[in-house]
């Protein structure tokens, strides 16, 4: 299976737990692993065939822009549910860094993994 990236994407939201967090527009940063076959897309140069990446990070935004969520986790699960339900994604890895959220760190944040990938799961039948 191949996999579509997408890397140090900015995006601009609401999101904090603390009441001054509410308040302000905070920029995180995402990277993106999306798994998909590109031998088609490959073999006829034809967009439709393939992860259009513009078009899912677009959805991105518009997905950040829409939702307030205190947790960057909720952000996270909520986002590849999002892109999971509305692309031909069978496989997503999603990081999610909030910068300046800690003095002492350049920025924090979590990694989540949803789905399955079409060889793991031919694994699981033949054991």
């Amino acid at each position: 299976m191949d996999r579509i990236l997408i890397e140090a994407l900015a995006v601009d939201t609401v999101i904090g737990v603390y009441d001054w967090e509410r308040t302000i527009v905070q920029s995180l940063r995402l990277d993106l692993s999306l798994a998909t076959d590109i031998r088609p897309a490959a073999a006829t140069d034809d967009l439709r065939l393939t992860l259009d990446y513009a078009a899912i990070c677009q959805r991105i935004q518009r997905f950040a822009d829409e939702h307030q969520f205190a947790l960057v986790e909720t952000f996270a699960e909520r986002l590849a549910e999002c892109l999971q339900r509305e692309f031909p994604i069978c496989w997503l890895r999603l990081i999610v860094r909030k910068p300046g959220a800690v003095p002492q760190a350049a920025s924090v944040g979590l990694e989540i993994i949803r789905g399955t990938l079409p060889e793991e799961a031919s694994k699981d039948r033949h054991l």
